[in-house]
């Protein structure tokens, strides 16, 4: 893996630190700045979680007494991500000393990622609202984390003002800005808890707040002002814009995400004597300016170059890639112009449920008799439907199946859309449904795949990260119906390692992230290729799988709608039997 020299500025046992904050904790890797190879590693798990039914941090908790919080509700304690930084980051550099013999005076850099849109309200000095004695009780002084999604009425009406007046950054998103992201959220809390909006100096995205809490300096990385904040072409939505949603929300731009905006692996600060007592790091290293854990990822992989879309395949996949050309892609999620690399345009889409999928199947869909023969093999009921579906040819189940069980998030940008399973019938098997379910995750990919291309930004290789990439059967079922070949990150642990090359940039150890990818990152290039007999008939079941996209995903027919808004009616009429 990669350069055993780098390149003048830095010694060859130059160490860096990266941090990926993920759900529900956050893992600490020691790299090494010649080659990338992982030391030492550790994580810690945040002590409140997810707060998503009652709010478990605050006086009234501590009393016994925590507050309900509304359905569509995520929230988190910022405190538990310093906890990260006090036990995850001594922990790492602990086991790296005793597996290597390496000390933590040989880190020149420390980097960070976070999942996004993660949104803290802090005072001026960056202190979060909800450590303040007068709002410790109050829901929305706390992290709005990304799954909360109870400011969907608040990304409704913002949509539909921008299409209303042709605002220009709309297309940069597909044309739908999410419940998930930072204005919407912003919204939400200015019309539900004016005082706590009106005490927020800063609306903070947690991968810069990290990073605040480390060197003392508030920066706004490019990646989530751009993804999330509609920062595009230099300047967020107008003040006008903003007022047409609410007149106390006009200057929500201007005052509450004021900050510089820094590319990707540059310099947000030094590391202050407070963090470094925190980390056991040497104080005055150099912090890279935060960063997204789906988008830091393609670093990691060394794949950065255009044509190279990379998707971190977990309980949902995230898509992204680079494109030297700005284009506009129905249903992406966001293109940013340094979004990924400086120099490039970064491009995302994604799907929003695939491992998911598969558990929901396996939790609630299998007889009892597959869970013993798989305990009586020693394996789990995943690998053991896998190694049942892959004794079938392609297309001998006879189903095709929609991927929609969470909703679809590119290219349809429609969460009211759901799964569908068609072609069943009283000989079919559990494996069956299981691997028609596999394969409609591969065809949603697919979709993305020419949709992109179809907008004019080739796809010419792809690379997978994340979990799934495990099931060695559903990786070459996903080279087959996407007819490219398909390479796999070397690293497990893909979002932490990408977050230490950024870090090694920052410090100076390379020029730019593009450089230290090659030496750091890895991938296995064509790990699989499409196998030619099973890729014709998957191209006969992707044409049916389109023709149901189309009809259910586009307009002709919206029972899905209609069945959701009836199941919300009837839901909130709880009949009583007396």
């Amino acid at each position: 893996m990669g350069n055993d020299a780098v390149n003048g500025r830095a010694r060859p046992d130059d160490l860096v630190v990266g941090i990926d904050y993920g759900t529900l904790s956050g893992r600490a890797v020691v790299v090494r700045v010649r080659d990338g190879k992982e030391l030492g590693s550790a994580v810690f798990e945040y002590p409140h979680g997810v707060m998503d039914t009652e709010l478990t941090a605050g006086p009234a908790a501590a009393a016994g007494a925590p507050q309900q919080l509304p359905p569509d509700w995520a929230l988190q304690a910022p405190a538990d991500y310093v906890d990260v930084l006090k036990n995850a980051v001594p922990a790492a550099l602990t086991a790296a000393n005793e597996a290597y013999g390496v000390h933590a005076g040989d880190v020149i850099g420390i980097g960070t990622d976070f999942t996004a849109c993660t949104m803290v309200p802090t005072l001026a000095d960056g202190t979060p609202l909800c450590e303040t004695e007068r709002f410790a009780d109050r829901p929305h002084a706390y992290v709005k984390l990304w799954k909360h999604h109870a400011a969907q009425p608040h990304a409704d009406r913002i949509n539909a003002l921008a299409h209303e007046r042709g605002e220009p950054w709309i297309t940069r998103y597909g044309g739908l800005i999410s419940s998930e992201w930072e204005f919407a959220k912003g919204l939400q809390l200015l019309e539900e808890d004016p005082e706590v909006y009106a005490a927020t100096v800063h609306w903070v995205e947690a991968a810069d707040w990290i990073v605040w809490q480390l060197t003392g300096r508030y920066t706004r990385n490019a990646c989530t002002a751009g993804y999330k904040g509609i920062f595009q072409d230099g300047k967020y939505p107008s003040m006008e814009f903003l007022a047409a949603l609410n007149p106390d929300f006009a200057g929500f731009a201007k005052g509450k995400l004021s900050a510089d905006v820094v590319p990707l692996g540059s310099l947000a600060g030094r590391l202050t004597a407070e963090a470094a007592a925190w980390t056991g790091l040497p104080e005055g290293i150099a912090v890279a300016v935060g960063n997204v854990d789906a988008h830091v990822t393609a670093p990691a992989a060394n794949a950065v170059e255009p044509g190279q879309m990379v998707a971190i395949m977990g309980t949902s996949t995230c898509h992204v890639m680079n494109g030297t050309e700005l284009h506009e892609v129905p249903g992406m999620c966001g293109v940013v112009d340094g979004g990924i690399v400086d120099g490039l345009w970064g491009y995302e889409a994604g799907q929003s449920g695939v491992g998911d999928i598969f558990a929901w199947f396996v939790e609630n869909q299998v007889p009892a008799e597959y869970s013993h023969a798989a305990a009586e093999q020693g394996v789990s009921v995943h690998e053991y439907l896998t190694q049942l579906a892959a004794q079938q040819a392609p297309g001998a189940h006879g189903l095709v199946a929609l991927d929609w069980h969470s909703g679809n998030r590119s290219v349809l940008v429609d969460h009211e859309l759901s799964g569908l399973v068609l072609g069943t019938t009283l000989t079919t098997r559990p494996e069956e449904i299981y691997r028609a379910l596999l394969e409609a995750t591969a065809f949603g990919t697919r979709k993305i795949v020419e949709t992109f291309v179809e907008a004019g930004v080739p796809v010419t290789e792809f690379v997978v990260a994340g979990g799934l990439l495990k099931n060695r059967f559903l990786m070459q079922m996903y080279s087959d119906v996407t007819r490219l070949p398909l390479s796999t990150i070397v690293s497990e642990q893909g979002p932490a390692l990408g977050s230490a090359i950024h870090a090694a940039v920052a410090a100076g150890a390379y020029p730019d992230v593009r450089t230290a990818a090659a030496a750091m990152g890895d991938r296995v290039e064509n790990a699989y290729t499409p196998d030619e007999e099973a890729a014709r008939v998957y191209d006969e079941l992707y044409a049916e799988y389109s023709t149901l996209h189309d009809y259910f995903g586009r307009g002709a027919n919206e029972v899905m709608s209609r069945l959701k808004a009836l199941r919300r009616r009837q839901s909130a009429t709880v009949e009583v039997d007396a």
